[in-house]
C-alpha cells in the first residue's frame, strides 16, 4: 500500500509551526512529525502578541523549522504529495508569512497547494487522537479569539449554532489577567492560580443563561464585574485572596460554557462533544466536562493538550478530505484575517463602502 505524506504549515497568530502527516490509501493517517516554535516570551515584555513581531519572528524561523519537520519525518522533499497552509482566520501579516513561503515551496517543489481554515484545523484535531468521535458531533471551540459551537455531521461540515456576542472566552482570561498583573499569556497564569483556589468566594455572574436567549455566549458583563471587584478590593492582592478571585472567575467561564454546550446536545439530540481550541487545554475545564458528561452520559472528547493550542498536525489533518479528492487550490490563494467556517451565520444587512487605505 502507497504511502503519500504531506506537509503543513500553521502561522495564524504568534506560534510558529511544521507538521507531515503519512495518508495511507484507504485514507488513514499517522502523524510524523509536529513541530512549535512559541513566541510566547517574546511577546510577554509586551503583555500580548504584537503583529509586526509576530509576522518577522515567523519569517526567520520558518524555513529552519520546515526543514527539522521532514527530518523528523525521515523523509526527504521529494516524498511529499501535498503542502498544506492556514489561510485565514488569523493576524493577516502573520497569516501572510506562512502562505508564502507554502506556495514558494509548492511552485518550487511542484506540490499541490491546500489552503486551511484555521477553525477547521481546531475542529479536526480530535482526528490525531486514537479515539475519536462519530458523526454527528457537537464541537464547542473555544479560543482566544473565538467561542462557537458547531454541528458537525461529516469532515468539512459544520453549522454554526451559537458563538460569543462580545469577547471570546480565552479573551476574558487574558484581560482578567492583565488586570490583575499576571502578565502573558493570562490563562495559563489564572489556570495555575486557581487550583489552590475556592471557586465560590467571589460571586461572578453567568451572563445569557436563559433557554430563551439561545446558545450564544457573553463574557463582557464578567470581564466588568471583574474590574468592579478589583476596585474593592486593596491590589496586589494577598495570594489567598488571588487564588480564590482566580478561581471564581474561571469558573464563571467554565461554567457558561458547559451549560451552553449541555444545552446545545439537547437541542441538537446529539451524544457527542468535541472541546477543542487553546482554552480546551484549561484543567478545570477539562476536569468539569469530563465529570458532567459522565454524569449526564454523553461522550466527552478532547485533544491532547499538545493539540489544543495553535499547531500544524491539527492543520495537516484538516487538509486529509481535499486532499484525498484532490481539491487544490492554485497560487492565487490568498490570505484573510475573517474566515468564518460556516458562510450562512454571517450577519444580514447593508454592506458598508470599503475603507480606504490610504494613510493607514
Amino acid at each position: 500500500m502507497k504511502t503519500r505524506y504531506l506537509l503543513a504549515i500553521e502561522s495564524s497568530c504568534d506560534e510558529t509551526a511544521a507538521a507531515v502527516i503519512a495518508i495511507a490509501e484507504d485514507g488513514a493517517f499517522a502523524l510524523r512529525s509536529s513541530l512549535v516554535a512559541s513566541q510566547v516570551d517574546i511577546h510577554a515584555r509586551y503583555g500580548g502578541v504584537v503583529p509586526e513581531i509576530a509576522s518577522r519572528t515567523h519569517l526567520e524561523v520558518a524555513l529552519p523549522l520546515i526543514q527539522d519537520a521532514l527530518r523528523e519525518a525521515q523523509i526527504q522533499r521529494q516524498d511529499l504529495a501535498a503542502i498544506a497552509v492556514t489561510r485565514g482566520p488569523g493576524l493577516i501579516g502573520a497569516l501572510l508569512v506562512g502562505l508564502q513561503i507554502a506556495k514558494a515551496i509548492a511552485f518550487a517543489w511542484k506540490l499541490p497547494l491546500i489552503g486551511v481554515n484555521h477553525l477547521a484545523g481546531h475542529l479536526e484535531a480530535v482526528f490525531l487522537e486514537d479515539r475519536t468521535p462519530t458523526f454527528p458531533f457537537l464541537a464547542l471551540l473555544v479560543s482566544g479569539g473565538h467561542t462557537t459551537l458547531y454541528r458537525v455531521d461529516e469532515h468539512g461540515q459544520y453549522k454554526h449554532l451559537g458563538a460569543t456576542r462580545d469577547d471570546a472566552a480565552g479573551e476574558a482570561f487574558d484581560k482578567a489577567a492583565k488586570m490583575l498583573g499576571l502578565g502573558y499569556p493570562g490563562g495559563v497564569q489564572i489556570d495555575r492560580l486557581a487550583q489552590q483556589g475556592d471557586p465560590s468566594r467571589f460571586p461572578f455572574p453567568r451572563s445569557m443563561m436563559r433557554q430563551d436567549q439561545g446558545l450564544d455566549f457573553s463574557f463582557s458583563g464578567l470581564k466588568t464585574a471583574c474590574r468592579n471587584t478589583l476596585e474593592k478590593l486593596a491590589l496586589p492582592l494577598e495570594p489567598s485572596i488571588l487564588s480564590d478571585f482566580c478561581a471564581s472567575y474561571q469558573e464563571a467561564i467554565v461554567d457558561a460554557l458547559w451549560q451552553k454546550t449541555a444545552l446545545a446536545l439537547q437541542l441538537q439530540s446529539l451524544s457527542s462533544v468535541v472541546v477543542t481550541g487553546g482554552v480546551a487545554a484549561n484543567s478545570r475545564l477539562r476536569s468539569l466536562f469530563q465529570n458532567q458528561c459522565q454524569k449526564y452520559g454523553y461522550s466527552l472528547f478532547l485533544p491532547s493538550r499538545r493539540f489544543c493550542t495553535d499547531n500544524a498536525a491539527m492543520i495537516a489533518a484538516a487538509a486529509v478530505p481535499p486532499f484525498l479528492q484532490a481539491r487544490f487550490d492554485d497560487l492565487s490563494l490568498n490570505a484573510t484575517g475573517k474566515l468564518p467556517l460556516d458562510p450562512s451565520a454571517l450577519p444580514r444587512g447593508p454592506r458598508r463602502p470599503p475603507r480606504s487605505t490610504q494613510n493607514t
